[in-house]
């Protein structure tokens, strides 16, 4: 039985960090549900000039990732008759990448305005591995209660705060971007090769491209 991994992509600025969440997941054979909000379209559009059109998300979505699609499903985040809409429909879990503080408020409330919202909130009562990557700064005190509140349903909160330490100030914006994927990859369980990992030496996991 196909069990995908459900992808949810918000109108937060940092559609890199999906790309890089996507290709890993289909580098690693995994099966992808993917999920745009309108926003993330205008976001998607801003950000890399890429299209996503309901009608031809196979071209878009190739185009946008630059790459095979593999096994990736695509629901238009207006049908709330899809699949992962059900806590009977298989998937693995859930990732909201990046996650807007709109789409965070809206799953910790419950308020299943659009697919990714009412995806996200089934796969926390399913008890299923949901990590969430808000982008958002600075943040107020509804924003922090609304992560709170995720946190409590059983949600992994992992802000995009890529770190240094595995190519030094001199990384690349590919380099961060694939830090916060590769630490979204963890908190999936999910295999991947996207960071350098800590070896309690210092100096020790600069790679060839990075800093001294």
């Amino acid at each position: 039985m196909r069990e995908p991994w459900v992808v949810g992509v918000s109108g937060a600025s940092g559609t890199p960090y999906a790309r890089a969440v996507l290709s890993a997941l289909l580098d690693a054979g995994e099966s992808v549900d993917l999920v745009i909000s309108k926003a993330a379209r205008l976001t998607i559009l801003d950000e890399t000039g890429a299209t996503v059109r309901d009608a031809h998300w196979k071209d878009d979505v190739g185009a946008w990732l630059g790459r095979d699609l593999g096994d990736l499903s695509y629901w238009a985040a207006g049908n709330l008759a899809a699949g992962p809409s059900s806590g009977s429909y298989p998937a693995k879990g859930m990732i909201v990448v990046p996650a807007s503080t709109a789409a965070c408020a809206g799953i910790a409330i419950g308020l299943s305005k659009d697919l990714l919202q009412r995806a996200a909130e089934v796969n926390l009562k399913e008890r299923r591995r949901t990590v969430i990557v808000p982008r958002e700064t600075p943040v107020t005190r509804s924003h922090l209660e609304h992560l709170i509140a995720l946190h409590d349903a059983g949600a992994v909160v992992l802000p995009a705060s890529p770190g240094f330490y595995g190519a030094g100030a001199q990384a690349t914006a590919q380099q961060l971007v694939d830090f916060v994927a590769g630490k979204a990859l963890d908190a999936l369980g999910v295999p991947h090769t996207l960071l350098t990992r800590w070896k309690g030496e210092l100096n020790a996991q600069r790679n060839p491209l990075g800093g001294p």
